[in-house]
């Protein structure tokens, strides 16, 4: 289990406060861009090479978290 705490940071002085990937400036909606265009995770490893695997898996698990909300119809 990814602990997204350690991996996903949120800091009000940097990217506007958006989720960030370990304190970098390197945005879970970057990583989640990346996928959405095709890229598979090992050529976004290759592309930003101060990622981890587990920082991907990150970013999807807190995109999962984020919409994962009941939805009460009117």
């Amino acid at each position: 289990m990814i602990k997204l705490t350690k991996r996903i940071t949120v800091n009000p002085k940097q990217c506007g406060g958006r989720p960030c990937i370990r304190g970098m400036r390197i945005r879970v909606t970057d990583v989640l861009e990346l996928l959405a265009n095709g890229l598979t995770p090992d050529q976004i490893l290759k592309e930003l090479p101060d990622l981890e695997l587990k920082d991907i898996q990150a970013c999807l698990r807190f995109a999962s978290q984020r919409f994962d909300h009941p939805v009460v119809a009117p």
